[in-house]
């Protein structure tokens, strides 16, 4: 608890510095002008440790503080993916969220320009201030000088990553110099991957394998590895991909945990890297987001309950449909809705937002060794998932057979958390197939946000527009 308070302190200090650094990116990122408090920071900030450890801190501080992209709130990656996939029903006309319910997303969406767009970037440009301020200075000590630049390198690949999954090709930004950044090009994917796999490798190398105080709020090895898993998934480097989901399933730091109520909650022996809340009177976005208590509301806020695709995609006896959704009885009509995060307010904090966990990397591996023709090490993974929601073994001899079971558990596994589903989806080329069904106005460029339309008409290094837009 004494380290909890103490982290908490820390962000608490840091978010006037973070505050400064990351809300240039609300007006627009690749002309941002430098933050006015860029320049005492790099006097002041990264002169010791304690300084430059905060400056890493304030990061993640403002990422699960936010409404925006990795907060878990209304227009975060978590819940507008989920509304372009097929997990969710949405009942508001708020207009911003519902363009992405209908697959029907407009270039002016503020959402696209604020909570994905700028705000990714910004986390990026205050990691490459992180990393750059922490590398050239002489008053760091060397374990805390490594443990920070693979933390910034870290938290760059993972903005990259959803950067070039939301939106295709995009500017890689790997400096801080704002006169530079307003000049780069979008890059195309395979060199975004290239510098992600490159940013993970090298955060491996850098990062611990222990977490300070036993908190998994900060990534470690294990999280650089896992993304990395993930990375080579999505590239179709199976046996990389195998590899590194491997070296994080046979780290006895983690395991599964038996009881599903317990998956969510904070330093879960299943968590790889989770984000700590930080808003009085609330644990997680996600947990009063999701959570009914009535009818879904007409404003943004818990005006979304899950989809009958989703709800009829689990087995008869998952314990995750038990455990993991409830319901709300209205009058006649009945709504469910995701309860991985039970506490809707409380001010005791007991849940901790889940960014990786090993569930995922049990699933990596079995999709990786299906590609490889290791029917049985495939089964072998998805039967471990099974087993923890109470269901029968699986066997099969057959490559299709074994991806359509990975790709079913990965939906009732990972369902609204980070947009695992739209994005599988995607990658697996099954978008269409699966949306033209459950969307009346699905089209196959839907499967790409659009860049925003401010930052083409200011910035003619971004164009061309992504198609259908």
């Amino acid at each position: 608890m004494a380290f909890k308070q103490h982290i908490s302190n820390r962000l608490h200090w840091y978010m006037l510095y973070a505050g400064c650094l990351l809300a240039g990116g609300c007006t627009k990122f690749v002309d941002i002008a430098p933050p006015k408090s860029e320049a005492p920071a790099n006097t002041t900030v990264y002169t010791n440790d304690a300084g430059a450890t905060a400056a890493m801190l304030g990061i993640y501080g403002r990422m699960i503080n936010s409404s925006g992209f990795a907060g878990g709130y209304n227009r975060s990656v978590t819940f507008l993916a989920a509304l372009s996939a097929d997990e969710l029903i949405y009942y508001s006309a708020a207009d911003v969220p519902r363009q992405f319910y209908q697959d029907a997303v407009r270039a002016n969406n503020p959402a696209i320009r604020d909570d994905l767009w700028n705000e990714i970037y910004t986390y990026i440009y205050a990691a490459n201030d992180v990393y750059e301020g922490v590398k050239g200075s002489a008053g760091i000590t060397q374990p805390v000088k490594a443990q920070l630049m693979g933390e910034a390198l870290f938290v760059r690949a993972f903005c990259h990553f959803y950067l070039v999954n939301l939106f295709g090709a995009v500017p890689l930004v790997t400096q801080k110099d704002y006169e530079q950044n307003m000049k780069v090009k979008r890059t195309a994917p395979d060199t975004l991957y290239r510098q992600i796999t490159g940013d993970l490798q090298d955060a491996q190398s850098l990062l611990g394998n222990n977490y300070a105080g036993g908190e998994k709020v900060r990534p470690g090895k294990a999280a650089a590895t896992a993304l990395l898993a993930r990375v080579f998934l999505y590239r179709q480097d199976w046996a990389n991909a195998e590899e590194q989901a491997s070296r994080v399933i046979n780290d006895p730091a983690y395991r599964l945990n038996d009881t599903l109520h317990n998956v969510f909650l904070e330093n879960s022996t299943e968590a790889i890297w989770q984000l700590m809340p930080n808003t009085p009177a609330l644990n997680t976005w996600e947990g009063f987001n999701f959570i009914l208590t009535t009818a879904p509301a007409a404003t943004e806020t818990s005006a979304a309950a899950l989809s009958p695709w989703l709800l009829q995609a689990f087995e008869s006896g998952d314990r995750r449909r038990s455990s993991w959704v409830d319901s709300i009885k209205v009058n006649a009509a009945v709504y469910y809705f995701p309860c991985k995060y039970r506490v809707k307010r409380g001010d005791v904090l007991t849940e901790y937002s889940m960014v990786l966990r090993l569930a995922e990397q049990y699933l990596v591996r079995a999709e990786a060794r299906a590609r490889l023709g290791n029917f049985s090490g495939a089964c072998a993974d998805v039967n471990v998932i099974r087993k923890r929601a109470g269901l029968p073994p699986v066997r099969y001899n057959t490559a299709a057979e074994l991806l359509a079971a990975v790709e079913h558990e990965r939906q009732v596994e990972l369902f609204t958390e980070w947009g695992h589903r739209w994005l599988d989806l995607k990658r697996t080329g099954r978008a269409n197939a699966v949306l033209a069904q459950v969307k009346p106005a699905w089209q196959s460029e839907a499967a790409l946000y659009p860049l925003p339309l401010g930052e083409l008409a200011k910035n003619a290094f971004l164009q061309p527009q992504n198609p259908g837009y």
